[in-house]
């Protein structure tokens, strides 16, 4: 069986699985590696179209920079030059009728500093009064995980969840601060809640910790986050198949089959291993027959829905022109809009490309929101653009708009997600040569995508190393006894 060469397929082309691909075939000498997607192109949440002429993102528009997995991915697909980064320009939030600025010693909506947050008017004066607090309060004992509400609102107060802590929130996971978990959300306060008595100071700490010279937090492509998913297709070598719909996932003795197609005239696809790289709702039915305990957790991962609304206006629209990147709108305020980034100031590649236009995209849609997702198109753009002339002032119509919807985007990382994902991951581990990769694990972001896959590549590439030594072994059985 010496050079008989293996196959990996990869159910689903969205980053995580491309980059598993990729990392599959550039650490796996040798590998023939097959993506199979049943949508009709790649690339999942990213994608780019144009608006009014400019191509813009339609799903995640930035990622992070201060972790390398996306950004070295974008190197290695042979985008390195087009990385750009967005204008030093501060954020929003709308509270209490009007836009304030968002405190910048702050940690996911955590104020960090008294005095700041006390300038920016974000909190009423009881709300403000409250946060001291927490610096004479006995400590909050957590010896398991809780919601994300639940210890900030005992050490904080709940005008804190609800105007800076909840909008953050929403602007991540469209998810509730009430049900999101401290511990897969907030990593960093998690950790030292168990040890520091004060919020407060811990947060202090940790935006205390930040590294001063380290550059933009995010960093995006100049032709848009919805370029990479192709450039990585490419770069990885791999078989990229679209518009197969794969239906079922069985164990053979050789390793897996697939069955894909429609039932009239299926398919099937001898592997083996196998990359899972498709939402938790997904996995939980291909992983039914074969490894029943993680398709029950993962068919409990829940789901919300967004939609984004781009608008691109003349600049004349706008009495005042945006000084800032954007802002973020509270659930207590009762608006549709749950966020607005004004991409044009941002990200000042956009606005190169068409000086006299201005772009914007409006969020709309956070978990148990989706009355408002079953609106028509025109009406959701006329929800943008009516939250435009409210708390902008601006006048005239848009000289274009696009309504991009993402039903059951967004994994919820509620109470208890870290055991559940660590469930899944001992359950898979039994069965050899299977590997489970994505964003309902352990981040929503790129980079945390693009590191759940280079995991999966590693394990498959271990589990075919050692496959390979074994059946070494069997055929020249003198090398055992040595």
């Amino acid at each position: 069986m010496e050079g008989t060469r293996r196959h990996v397929v990869v159910v689903g082309g969205g980053i995580a699985g491309l980059a598993a691909a990729w990392h599959l075939r550039h650490e796996g000498a040798g590998l023939a590696v097959t993506v199979l997607d049943g949508a009709p192109r790649v690339g999942g949440k990213l994608r780019v179209s144009e608006v009014a002429g400019v191509p813009v993102d339609e799903g995640a528009e930035a990622m992070l920079a201060r972790r390398p997995e996306g950004r070295d991915l974008a190197r290695a697909a042979g985008l390195g030059g087009e990385l750009v980064h967005p204008a030093p320009v501060g954020a929003s939030v709308y509270s209490r009728g009007a836009l304030r600025a968002m405190p910048k010693r702050q940690v996911m909506g955590v104020p960090a500093d008294l005095a700041e947050l006390g300038r920016s008017g974000i909190l009423s004066p009881a709300g403000l009064a409250r946060v001291p607090f927490d610096q004479i309060l006995p400590a909050t004992l957590i010896s398991s995980d809780v919601s994300v509400a639940a210890y900030v609102r005992a050490r904080m107060g709940g005008e804190v969840v609800d105007r800076l802590v909840e909008p953050l929130l929403g602007g991540v996971y469209a998810g509730r601060a009430e049900t999101l978990s401290l511990d897969a959300t907030m990593p960093h306060i998690a950790a030292v809640a168990r040890t520091e008595r004060s919020l407060l100071r811990a947060a202090r700490g940790i935006a205390g910790d930040a590294p001063k010279d380290a550059g933009s937090v995010f960093t995006t492509l100049s032709g848009g986050m919805g370029a990479l998913p192709e450039a990585v297709a490419r770069a990885s070598g791999a078989e990229i198949r679209t518009g197969v719909m794969v239906r079922e996932l069985r164990r053979t003795p050789e390793g897996w089959r697939l069955l894909t197609g429609p039932t009239r005239s299926p398919e099937v696809v001898e592997a083996d291993a196998v990359v899972v790289a498709v939402p938790a709702p997904a996995a939980a039915r291909l992983l039914a027959a074969e490894v029943p305990k993680a398709a029950a957790e993962l068919a409990r991962v829940e789901y919300a829905s967004m939609a984004i609304i781009t608008l691109a206006y003349p600049r004349a629209a706008f009495p005042e022109p945006p000084s800032g990147s954007g802002y973020l709108v509270p659930p207590v305020e009762g608006r549709p809009v749950k966020a607005v980034t004004f991409s044009t100031v941002k990200w000042p590649h956009l606005a190169d490309a068409d000086p006299g236009a201005l772009l914007l995209r409006c969020s709309i849609g956070r978990l148990g929101e989706e009355y408002l997702l079953q609106r028509a198109d025109d009406e959701l753009v006329a929800l943008a653009m009516g939250e435009m002339a409210e708390v902008m002032g601006v006048r005239g119509l848009p000289l274009d708009s696009r309504v991009t919807r993402w039903g059951g985007a967004l994994p919820q990382y509620e109470v208890g997600h870290l055991d559940r994902v660590a469930r899944v991951r001992a359950a898979v581990a039994v069965q050899p040569g299977l590997a489970v990769c994505g964003a309902a694990y352990d981040g929503l972001g790129v980079p945390a995508c693009v590191a759940t896959a280079r995991t999966a590549a590693a394990g498959i590439l271990a589990y075919l190393a050692e496959r390979r030594e074994g059946e070494w072994r069997e055929d020249h059985p003198a090398a055992g006894a040595r």
